[in-house]
């Protein structure tokens, strides 16, 4: 039989430590593993300018500052989650707490362009290992029903919280400290949550998982890779660029490849008969569409706030702290709401209202208001997200089967990172085509309104599919 963790006290995953001692340590340490991996996503794009000055990076070295982590972190999302079901999830989430706080002081210690870049891949190598175990630890832990939605949504709160918070961190941690401390501050926080995670939480895996399917991981993650690579590529050698088709058709190839192998695999990487399942795949291909926008929305404000509104790194990040609490607030919420609307309603009408925050943040100029320019439509963007978040999240991991719960966590952590990863890349694109190679605030301004209009329209469109493709529920 499988060896998972039962809790103490299933109806309350905030019991007293005397009824569920183990259950609150395991959403703690799962929301802590959850909110590096996010925060350091974002959390170095206001340190940028002082990375190029001291390491002297060229502005393509910049660009993969960014993307040397998501990348790997996409690429190998899915190898973790499976990873986690074999070899046991404590030990999974260890492994890759571990080799990311690893990575992150030798980043923050890099003396060279190459040695950053470097640290920014492990770094992404071992949030891919430490994500899908964040969640499976609580779809495994937690009984489903309330509890498990509770959870959930703490879950989504605190990872869209380090998402949010990237800018702010960023900002503080380089104006008082230096660039090198937005990495080296998660060298004492993961040693502090490795070493209470080592003696709370409790071992279980699948006994039923026997084997990675090797073929299969180096497939989807060369395939998924290139891909990125690619997207990213037309940033700056445009969608005709060989460079830019190149690493996208080898991508499409290896993918259809993975495909091929997965279904003449005894034990395949990610089992096709997932995709039946109109939850699994419906609530994946939302999140992989939302991702497209959502992701944009931090890097962009932070753009605008210091290019066109000309704040500090600092106040950039106090800016936008009514948008961190915000997608907070909305997915500490959304379990309330879908008990009373329904999973699929919550998640078409937050990607509406985060898709008229977008349509409203597109109108910024180069002398924008806080209120109207930053703080009105940030509100509805963020409150969007947040509210998506959690249904999403629950269609696309209920499973019976606990043997599946690693995979089907990582599936939508990848979904959820490609997503972002590819729409950074389409709507910097975007941005740099309406610029058209100027650098005054008038025309970036117009660059990134142009941006934002692009993610409105893929969030009406996420809408619009979440409204036809999610399955129904009692509520809907």
């Amino acid at each position: 039989m499988p060896q998972t963790a039962q809790p103490a006290c299933p109806s309350d995953i905030y019991g007293s430590a005397a009824k569920a001692p183990r259950l609150w340590a395991v959403v703690l340490a799962a929301c802590a593993g959850q909110f590096l991996v996010v925060l350091d996503v974002s959390v170095v794009n206001v340190a940028l300018p002082s990375m190029r000055a001291t390491l002297s990076l060229s502005q393509t070295g910049l660009q993969w500052v960014v993307n040397a982590y998501t990348l790997t972190f996409s690429g190998l999302m899915l190898l973790g989650g499976r990873a986690a079901d074999l070899f046991g999830r404590k030990r999974v989430f260890l492994t890759g707490l571990a080799l990311f706080t690893a990575a992150s002081l030798a980043g923050g210690l890099a003396q060279e362009p190459w040695q950053l870049l470097a640290a920014r891949a492990v770094q992404g190598m071992g949030a891919a290992i430490l994500a899908p175990a964040t969640l499976t630890l609580l779809t495994t832990s937690v009984p489903e029903g309330p509890a498990r939605t509770k959870a959930i949504a703490t879950w989504s709160a605190v990872g869209a919280g380090g998402g949010a918070a990237g800018g702010l961190v960023g900002g503080v941690l380089t104006d008082t400290l230096s660039w090198r401390w937005v990495l080296l501050i998660n060298v004492p926080v993961g040693v502090l949550v490795l070493v209470a995670s080592a003696v709370w939480l409790r071992e279980s895996r699948e006994e039923s998982v026997r084997r990675l399917d090797v073929p299969g991981a180096l497939l989807v993650t060369l395939g998924l890779g290139a891909v990125a690579y690619g997207i990213v590529r037309t940033d700056s050698a445009g969608w005709s660029a060989p460079s830019a088709l190149g690493p996208l058709g080898g991508g499409l190839l290896l993918l259809a490849l993975f495909v091929a192998v997965e279904a003449r695999s005894r034990e395949p990487l990610v089992p096709l008969r997932l995709f039946r399942s109109r939850a699994v795949s419906s609530a994946n291909v939302a999140i992989l569409i939302n991702g497209l926008a959502m992701f944009a929305m931090w890097y962009f404000l932070s753009l605008y706030t210091q290019n066109v509104l000309h704040y500090t790194p600092l106040k950039a990040g106090f800016a936008l702290i009514p948008h961190s609490l915000t997608i907070v607030l909305g997915s500490k919420i959304a379990p309330f709401l879908m008990a009373r609307v329904g999973d699929r309603h919550l998640a078409v009408a937050g990607a509406a209202m985060a898709g008229l925050g977008y349509v409203w943040q597109g109108s910024m100029g180069v002398d924008g208001a806080y209120v109207t320019t930053l703080l009105g439509p940030g509100v509805l963007m963020a409150l969007g997200a947040g509210l998506a978040a959690t249904p999403l999240a629950t269609i696309a991991t209920a499973t019976d089967d606990p043997g599946e719960a690693g995979l089907l966590s990582g599936l939508f952590g990848t979904a959820r990172t490609m997503g972002g990863a590819l729409g950074l890349a389409v709507l910097s694109t975007v941005a740099a085509a309406r610029t058209d190679g100027a650098e005054n605030p008038a025309a970036l301004a117009a660059g990134y309104g142009t941006a934002f209009h692009a993610g409105a329209a893929v969030l009406g469109a996420c809408a619009l599919f979440m409204l036809a493709a999610l399955p129904r529920t009692a509520k809907d």
